[in-house]
């Protein structure tokens, strides 16, 4: 019996994508462009579970802040005040995270849709990243004292994605 009978392929595979989705992964310059590609797919669907847990995380804290509304009537004005802007602030950021999981899955389709019509991994990846570009563009990137809105800085974080592992890192 060897050491890989004790794994399982679907226990291997989430082990590879855990590591492929690491934020400070540094892929050898010799790297596949298959290995790079599932890299960054890898690291979307990390972005798409961490940010549903998110979505799901505003989503009780509001379920909580809802709950101590029928005391609203009791507490005082200034409390209340306060109560009432925690609910609009998680509102807010339970709707950013839902912009940026429907660009995080928006993002999915793109790459499977460059993979599909493209032969080349390489190729797929300049195409993937040309096409992020073509999103930021047409979304009238914010200028520098403006604030880029949750779809826009998922795209700048998938592109950077994109860079990342595509560029070779010189040995330390």
């Amino acid at each position: 019996m060897s050491f890989d009978d004790d794994f399982s392929e679907e226990e291997t595979e989430t082990g590879s994508d855990e590591l492929l989705s690491d934020d400070n992964l540094r892929l050898p310059e010799g790297a596949s462009p298959l290995v790079r590609l599932h890299a960054i797919r890898a690291w979307l669907a990390r972005r798409q579970y961490e940010t549903r847990i998110e979505i799901g995380e505003a989503a009780l804290t509001l379920q909580r802040l809802m709950e101590d509304e029928p005391q609203m009537t009791r507490i005082r004005r200034r409390e209340r005040t306060g109560l009432m802007e925690r609910v609009q602030q998680t509102q807010q950021e339970m709707e950013g995270a839902q912009q940026r999981l429907n660009t995080y899955e928006e993002a999915q389709a793109l790459l499977d849709e460059c993979i599909t019509h493209t032969t080349q991994g390489e190729r797929a990846l300049v195409e993937y990243y040309l096409t992020l570009e073509d999103l930021l563009q047409s979304d009238d990137l914010p200028s520098a004292e403006s604030i880029a809105t949750p779809r826009q800085q998922a795209l700048m974080d998938v592109q950077h994605r994109v860079e990342h592992v595509s560029a070779p890192h010189e040995e330390d």
